[in-house]
């Protein structure tokens, strides 16, 4: 958070407080965005910021929230200023709150400059096409759904499912391959529990990986209306990182839902007209200011990569925040309940997943000839699995062909195999392929249909 001296305009008269929002009259000179210092009746001093103003009145979003406020003696000083957040490189190996003041005991680090949170789009024609390799470790995700530097890949989840974990793993053992470089980690939570917290505080520093991490934490007990500004906080710590330093940062987000939930919650306050279930009409516009500012800018080596995760409520896919969530960013990574059900980590659901720019981060020269034919195979020998375990359970095992038996193995191979595996175990590309290229030897070379027959001579194991 910015520590400027604070200078501005104040006003005393509240006409109405309204959820997390108070309304000030008689407000002659403010703008959009602008920075509130709000005075409490006691003397504690809260921040807002200006969400709509005209006809001498000002609408004011608090983000420690109107608890305690009253019509009555609370003064607002208007800073002229929108909220800025002070970086440099002291931010890593830091953990902070919602507005980005310290929670580990150390002072606020000094700012070399400050940046306005709101932060700025990347400028189309300079943006730079997302080409290179990010290596997860993670089979399923390295194999099948690629992640690329400069992208931005969504985690769909549901409530219970290890979406943490994957996260905390993601964070842990990214890296660009080949190159050795470690990913700089901006970490935002959104209304995550104490216990969460506590995992990805304790994850990060045991694995080291906390010495380039940095860590925004809004919590489910601080207020609601916070979590609209964590993200917009962390983005800018990660601008600054990748734009000004050089360094590719991997940004976490979670969880988006909470996010939508507080968006929601100030819309209602403002009696905007509800769009699909009581989210404002604007929420696509709103997700995409920040799921935009990932990528990469022609000229400059540093990238930002975001993972943003999000639970599903009722694992609904179709509900609005997955669902615009999907049109913006460049594919999706979808965990299944039922092989959660099944003890398999990570239970990623690889028939509901993409990942669009993957076409353009592997291959020869960046992970290997076979990668983009091997990835082929496993998904039309997986839904063939699908398929047949759906009619075995009509018709039963007996029913079935010989190939078909030979499917239903790969389906097992390809889940206790490929996809499971420990959340510390950490797979190069090539350990990935290998085990792809093991489960194929379950079947007959002709099955093999959408791999060059050049591939199959060179990496299937000889029996």
């Amino acid at each position: 958070m910015s520590s400027k001296a604070v200078s501005g305009i104040e006003y005393t008269k509240v006409a109405e407080i309204k959820g997390p929002l108070i309304i000030l009259d008689g407000v002659t000179r403010s703008a959009f965005d602008e920075l509130v210092e709000i005075t409490t009746p006691s003397g504690e001093h809260r921040l807002g910021r200006v969400l709509e103003v005209g006809g001498g009145k000002a609408v004011v979003q608090v983000f420690e929230g109107t608890t305690g406020l009253s019509i009555v003696g609370t003064k607002s000083r208007f800073l002229g200023r929108t909220m800025e957040l002070p970086v440099s490189e002291g931010i890593l190996g830091r953990i902070f709150d919602g507005l980005g003041r310290p929670l580990d005991g150390l002072p606020e680090p000094v700012g070399e400059e400050f940046r306005d949170v709101n932060g700025l789009p990347i400028n189309p024609e300079r943006r730079d096409y997302p080409t290179d390799f990010i290596q997860t470790g993670i089979s399923v995700i390295d194999g099948m759904n690629t992640l690329v530097r400069g992208q931005k890949l969504p985690i769909f989840s549901g409530a219970g499912l290890p979406h943490n974990m994957l996260a905390a793993q993601i964070a842990r053992q990214a890296s660009v391959a080949g190159k050795g470089e470690e990913f700089a980690v901006v970490f935002a939570a959104i209304g995550v529990q104490h216990s969460e917290s506590r995992f990805f505080r304790k994850s990060l520093e045991e694995s080291g990986a906390i010495k380039r991490s940095a860590l925004f934490l809004n919590l489910a007990d601080d207020p609601a209306i916070e979590r609209i500004i964590t993200p917009r906080v962390a983005l800018t710590a990660a601008e600054y990182l990748a734009f000004d330093k050089d360094m590719h940062v991997l940004v976490i987000i979670t969880d988006m839902t909470n996010y939508a939930e507080a968006l929601r919650e100030i819309s209602a306050a403002r009696e905007e007209v509800p769009g699909r279930k009581g989210y404002p009409g604007y929420l696509y516009t709103d997700l995409a200011s920040l799921y935009e500012r990932a990528g990469r800018i022609k000229g400059k080596k540093g990238s930002i990569t975001q993972m943003p995760i999000l639970s599903m409520p009722s694992d609904d896919i179709t509900h609005p925040i997955p669902d615009l969530t999907g049109y913006i960013t460049e594919g999706q990574i979808v965990l299944g309940r039922d092989l959660f059900r099944k003890d398999i980590y990570p239970p990623v659901n690889v028939l509901s997943c993409l990942s669009r720019l993957m076409k353009d981060g592997i291959g020869e020269g960046r992970t290997r000839e076979d990668h983009s034919n091997v990835s082929d195979q496993l998904y039309a020998g997986y839904a063939r699995a699908q398929e047949l375990r759906a009619l075995a359970e009509i018709v039963g095992r007996a029913g079935l062909t010989g190939n078909d038996l030979k499917y239903l193995d790969f389906g097992e191979a390809f889940e206790n195999r490929l996809l499971k595996q420990g959340y510390e175990e950490s797979r190069s590309i090539e350990d990935t392929l290998s085990i792809a290229w093991d489960i194929f030897s379950t079947l007959p070379d002709k099955e093999l249909t959408k791999i060059k027959q050049e591939y199959i001579a060179k990496y299937k194991p000889k029996k």
